[in-house]
Parts: structure tokens; C-alpha cells; sequence
């Protein structure tokens, strides 16, 4: 059957199965970009990242290095896949028309949209979204007009960033799935293994206890490596009384709640020590100024006054926090919102972020200690359930 058949066939089957949320979820959701369209003047949204799509509709599939996009007005949703994710949105997604392109042909997709958009005076895309590709972007401004196109990615980031109680229940499970495969990591580190013999025994548990694909994969380095930002696991063997860092993230329909811990392979210098005080430091003053009504950047501030002093010794990215949610491959970063200098956004109760604070070494070590929070009334509070110590793995 061709995938006309295919789509059909599971319409009349298994529409909406794998609904993540009920409707009503999602219909709130709907209303309150309409509002914001509105209140933007725009009579259209061309959205095109992975997870503003799976935010409105529902809509999942492992495969995300294709063309997707939904459009969104006031009357209708519709969202364009590729023939293999027919199925997919078919099952996953609540809209109100599916469009289907053959994979091997590009040049399907932009007809279908420039008819849906050419009534559309005013239309908001995200040019910043790692979905939007120029080649389509290029072609519809060519086919419809450049000046139709406007710059709206904050008008579904500003939703995003506020977690609905449906969303803390999923990154709660997340949470959960995430301690008890840190937990079984921590307790299988040997001298002798590799980062490699870690990373799997990780991932096995976040898988057997419900995790789904994951955003981003276990990462686990030791030693000298964990002084280099974003490297992994690569076959290295775990020396004695050396740090191993961890950082895992179960994704639960979607939703991840990172968590970061450093276990040491014997007992920790005083350097390690030390540096897991500052971290903790820091944790407590970011989730004591996470409160409403406070800037990104007074928690930010407030958490580099105590790093300040040891700038010279430790490399740190400059951002304290990021938002977190439902998110794809490559990365459980949300982009909603960062916890960093000169962010002038303000707190609101239920917006959730991961503090991954790791200081690094470069060249010798590091150590890298996180919880995911939720904003309160009170300032964050840990959804994930971190200890904030150094392991200490024994042979």
C-alpha cells in the first residue's frame, strides 16, 4: 500500500493512541498561543522545532533530521511530515489535518504550504529553530512574498517556559526514572572498568525502569577528561582515586529531569571536597533567588559572587540554569529560557530548570553536582533528589 493507504488505514484504527496528554491539555495550550498570535498581529505560525510541534500537538517520532512543520492560525492546525512519519502523526498527533510529502522529494513540501500561507498577511516563524531550514524558508518567502515573514519565537517560548501541572507530574517520572540509573551507575564503578562499562550499566537501568529514547544519551567521564566540556564515554579505563562524572536524563513522554553526580574511585582530596562545597554553595543561592518576581540575571549575579573568587582556577559555561521540558535529539536543552548574566526575564511560580553546575579543571578534573528544579513561591525546590556529595566507589 502506498502511504495514503498506510495513513488511512491507521486513522481508522489507532488515531490518537499514543495521545501523551488528554485533549484538554492540549487545547489550553492551543488557546493560549492563539492569544499570543493575536496579540502579535500574526495571522499564522510556520513552527518547525521538533518540540513546539509535540507541545501543541502531541506529535513524536525518533526520526527528526526530516522536514516537519505544523501550521497554526486561528481556525486550523495542520501538520506536514514526511510519508514515513504519516503513522506517526496519525497515532501521536491531535490536528486537524495531516499533509504527507514523499521523503525522496523535497520539492513536495513547498506548494502545500504556500497554498496554506498565501491568505496569511503576516506570518511568525522562529529563526533561531533548528528545524527551520533555509531551503524551505528560502523557498516559501520566494513563492509567497519575504515580507509575510516575521520573527515570533518568543510567542511560543513564553508558553513553553510554564510548566502545566500535567507537565511536573511527566518530568517527575523522569526524575524518578533518572536517580535509580545515577544510583546503579555509581554503584558498579570499579578501577579497571571503562567510562564505556559505566555509561552501559546506566543506560540500562534508566531503560528498564521506563525511560524512552533518550534526548541526549548517559554521559561519563573520569579524570583529566571530565576537564573538557561535552565529551563522552570513549573506551577510557578508570584509574584508582580519580573522579568520575555522570549526567543522565530519562526522558518520560518526552520530558527529561537531568541530574548530575561525581563519584571519586577511593577517597576524595581535599580539592574535590572543596569544589563540591563551592557547587552546593551555589545551588543554594540560585534556588534561594529563583523566586517570582526576580530576574534570570539577579540569580545568576547571586551565584557568581561566590564563584568569583576561584574564576581563575575553574572553567564554568556562564549559564546556571536552563530551561527543561519535553524535548528530542540532539539535546534535553528546552532554549525557553538560561539562568545567566544580562537575562533581565523574570521567575514565574512552575517554570522548570536544570543547575548543572560543574567546575572544571581543564587538563586535570572536574567536578559536576546538578539537580532539576521548579520555580515556587518560596524560591526552586529539587524535583530530582540529589544528595549533593562525592561518592566514594571502593573496590
Amino acid at each position: 500500500m502506498d502511504y495514503h493507504h498506510y495513513r488511512t488505514t491507521l486513522a481508522e484504527t489507532l488515531a490518537q493512541s499514543e495521545l501523551p496528554f488528554p485533549a484538554a491539555e492540549y487545547q489550553v495550550r492551543l488557546e493560549k498561543v492563539r492569544k499570543g498570535m493575536a496579540e502579535h498581529g500574526l495571522d499564522a505560525l510556520l513552527l518547525t522545532d521538533p518540540a513546539d510541534i509535540n507541545y501543541l500537538t502531541g506529535y513524536h517520532t525518533f526520526e527528526v533530521s526530516v522536514h516537519a512543520c505544523l501550521v497554526c492560525t486561528q481556525a486550523r492546525l495542520v501538520l506536514q511530515v514526511a510519508s514515513i512519519e504519516t503513522g506517526a502523526a496519525v497515532v501521536t498527533a491531535r490536528v486537524d489535518e495531516i499533509i504527507g510529502y514523499r521523503w525522496e522529494n523535497l520539492d513536495e513540501i513547498i506548494t502545500p504550504l504556500a497554498d496554506l500561507l498565501s491568505p496569511c498577511q503576516l506570518i511568525g516563524i522562529d529563526g533561531w529553530s533548528s528545524g527551520l531550514r533555509f531551503g524551505v524558508i528560502d523557498a516559501l518567502m520566494q513563492t509567497i512574498g519575504r515580507e509575510r515573514f516575521s520573527e515570533a519565537g518568543a510567542v511560543v517560548d513564553a508558553i513553553r517556559i510554564i510548566k502545566s501541572p500535567a507537565e511536573l507530574e511527566m518530568l517527575q517520572h523522569s526524575a524518578r526514572i533518572t536517580a535509580l540509573g545515577l544510583e546503579t551507575a555509581m554503584q558498579s564503578i570499579r578501577p579497571g572498568m571503562t567510562d564505556n562499562d559505566i555509561a552501559a550499566v546506566g543506560a540500562k537501568a534508566l531503560l528498564e525502569n521506563g525511560s524512552e529514547f533518550m534526548s541526549l544519551q548517559p554521559i561519563v567521564t573520569s579524570g583529566h577528561r571530565i576537564g573538557v566540556i561535552h565529551v563522552n564515554h570513549k573506551r577510557r579505563v578508570i584509574q584508582a582515586n580519580e573522579p568520575v562524572f555522570l549526567e543522565f536524563g530519562a526522558a518520560y513522554q518526552r520530558y527529561t529531569a537531568p541530574m548530575m553526580r561525581t563519584a571519586v574511585t577511593g577517597v576524595p582530596s581535599p580539592a574535590l571536597s572543596a569544589t563540591r562545597d563551592l557547587c552546593r554553595s551555589i545551588f543554594e543561592a540560585l534556588c534561594d533567588a529563583m523566586r517570582p518576581g526576580n530576574t534570570f540575571d539577579a540569580a545568576a549575579q547571586a551565584a557568581d559572587s561566590l564563584l568569583a573568587p576561584h574564576r581563575d582556577q575553574y572553567f564554568f559555561s556562564g549559564v546556571f540554569g536552563y530551561a527543561v521540558g519535553a524535548q528530542f535529539p540532539p539535546s534535553w536543552v528546552e532554549g525557553t529560557g538560561f539562568i545567566a548574566k544580562g537575562q533581565a526575564r523574570t521567575f514565574e511560580t512552575n517554570m522548570v530548570f536544570h543547575l548543572p553546575l560543574c567546575l572544571r579543571v581543564p587538563g586535570q578534573w572536574g567536578v559536576g553536582i546538578s539537580d532539576t528544579v521548579v520555580v515556587t513561591e518560596n524560591g526552586a525546590k529539587p524535583l530530582t533528589n540529589n544528595d549533593w556529595q562525592l561518592f566514594e566507589a571502593r573496590s
